[in-house]
C-alpha cells in the first residue's frame, strides 16, 4: 500500500467553467456556459448533489481555446455567496500574487464563506502570460521554488504573528495579519493545495501543503506519485492528502460513454491541441528528470488539457463508481471532475454514480469488520 490513510469517503470537486471553450479542445457540442449565472446553478446543482470541492481555474490571456476568462480568486468569492456548503478553491499563480496580499484576501474570503475559502498554487506553464504582463519567466524547477516559498509565506502568515522571511523570492518584515482565518477545529485556515505532475511539485506537495492535485493518471501513474509524496510528508513528518483529475463520462450503456470520447477526439481542435501541447511539453521536459507534467502525454491525452482521459472513468455509472473507489483504495482522497454539458452530467453523477461509489465503499468497509 502507498498511502499511511486511507479515507472513508472519497470526496468530490468539480472545474468551475469560468473559462471559455469548455474542458475539452474540441469542435464537439459543449453544453456549458462560462457567465457567472450558470455558474450559480451550476455550484449549487453540485451542493445539492454531494460534490464538497469547486475549483476556479486562472488564466489571464487567451489561450488554446480559451478566449474570455473571469478572474479566479473573485469568482471563487461569488460562488463562495451563493451557496452554503460548497467549498471553492482559487487557483492562482505564485509570480503573479504577493503571497501577504492573498494572505489577506484569503482571510478575508474565509471569514466572508465561514470557512469554506481554499487555495490552489499553480506554478505556471503559459510563458506568454508573463511575458505579456512584463513579469520574469522562471525555468520550471526555479517556478516551483518560487511557489514553496509562497505556500509557507501564506501558512506562516496565517499561523504566526510578527512574520519574518528571508528567501530567494520574498521578503516579509515583522509582518502581522489581523483578522486571521477563523482556524476553528470545524473550519480550520484555509485548505492549500499544490497543483503538479513534476518531482519539484511532489516535494511542495509533501513538505508545505494540505492537497497534493494530479493531473489524469491509471493505476501506476497513481501509485508512482503516492510514493513520493507521501515519501516526502513522511520525512516532514506531515500528512497530504492527493487529489486526481479525470474527466468523466457516464452513460447508461458502455458504448455511449466511448462513442462520446470517440466523438471528442475526432473533432478535436488540431490547431489549438498542438499550440498546447508545444507550450506546455516544453515545459514539462526541462525538468532536471524530464518527468514534469505533460512530458509524456499524447495528442489524445491534451484534447482534455488535463490529462483527465488518463483516469478512464468512463462507462456506466457502475463502471465508473467502480473505477472510482479502485482509486480511493490505492490513496485517492479526492476525484476532481470535468464534464462535457456540465449542468446535466453533474446532476447525472450526482444522482447516478455518487450512490454506487458510497455503496461500494460501505460494502467493503463493512467486509473489513
Amino acid at each position: 500500500m502507498t498511502t499511511e490513510k486511507i479515507a472513508d469517503e472519497i470526496k468530490f470537486a468539480y472545474w468551475v467553467p469560468n473559462v471559455s471553450g469548455g474542458l475539452v479542445t474540441s469542435d464537439i457540442e459543449q453544453r456549458t456556459n462560462w457567465d457567472f449565472e450558470y455558474n450559480k446553478k451550476l455550484a449549487q446543482t453540485a451542493e445539492r448533489v454531494g460534490f464538497e470541492y469547486a475549483l476556479s481555474q486562472v488564466r489571464y490571456m487567451a489561450s488554446y481555446g480559451a478566449e474570455y476568462q473571469h478572474e479566479s480568486t473573485s469568482f471563487s468569492l461569488a460562488l463562495l455567496g451563493a451557496t452554503e456548503r460548497l467549498k471553492v478553491i482559487a487557483a492562482v499563480h505564485p509570480g503573479l500574487w504577493h503571497p501577504a496580499v492573498l494572505a489577506k484576501f484569503g482571510a478575508t474570503a474565509d471569514h466572508l464563506s465561514n470557512g469554506r475559502f481554499a487555495i490552489n498554487v499553480v506554478s505556471g506553464w503559459f510563458a506568454g502570460e508573463f511575458k505579456a504582463l512584463g513579469e520574469p519567466w522562471l525555468e520550471h524547477d526555479e517556478r516551483y521554488r518560487r511557489s514553496a516559498e509562497f505556500l509557507e509565506v501564506i501558512r506562516r502568515i496565517w499561523t504566526e504573528d510578527n512574520v519574518d522571511f528571508g528567501g530567494d523570492f520574498y521578503r516579509i518584515r515583522d509582518f502581522t495579519l489581523k483578522p486571521k482565518p477563523l482556524n476553528t477545529p470545524e473550519r480550520p485556515n484555509p485548505e492549500l493545495f499544490q497543483g503538479g505532475n513534476s518531482s519539484a511539485a511532489r516535494v511542495n506537495g509533501g513538505k508545505y501543503a494540505d492537497w497534493y492535485f494530479s493531473n489524469g493518471k491509471d493505476f501506476d501513474g497513481v501509485t508512482d506519485q503516492l510514493d513520493d509524496l507521501r515519501r516526502v510528508a513522511r520525512e516532514a513528518q506531515r500528512e497530504v492528502k492527493f487529489g486526481l483529475n479525470g474527466f468523466i463520462i457516464a452513460r447508461d450503456t458502455e458504448k455511449e460513454a466511448r462513442d462520446t470520447l470517440r466523438e471528442i477526439v475526432e473533432k478535436a481542435n488540431k490547431p489549438a491541441v498542438e499550440g498546447f501541447r508545444d507550450a506546455v511539453q516544453q515545459a514539462g521536459k526541462s525538468t532536471a528528470d524530464g518527468r514534469g507534467m505533460w512530458a509524456d502525454s499524447t495528442f489524445e491525452d491534451l484534447v482534455q488539457y488535463n490529462d483527465g482521459f488518463r483516469t478512464q472513468l468512463i462507462g456506466t455509472p457502475e463502471q465508473v463508481a467502480e473505477r472510482i473507489v479502485a482509486y480511493k483504495e490505492l490513496g485517492v482522497d479526492l476525484i476532481l471532475g470535468g464534464f462535457l454539458h456540465f449542468q446535466e452530467e453533474i446532476e447525472y453523477f450526482g444522482e447516478k454514480v455518487l450512490p454506487l461509489v458510497r455503496e461500494i465503499e460501505a460494502s467493503r468497509a463493512g467486509a473489513l469488520v
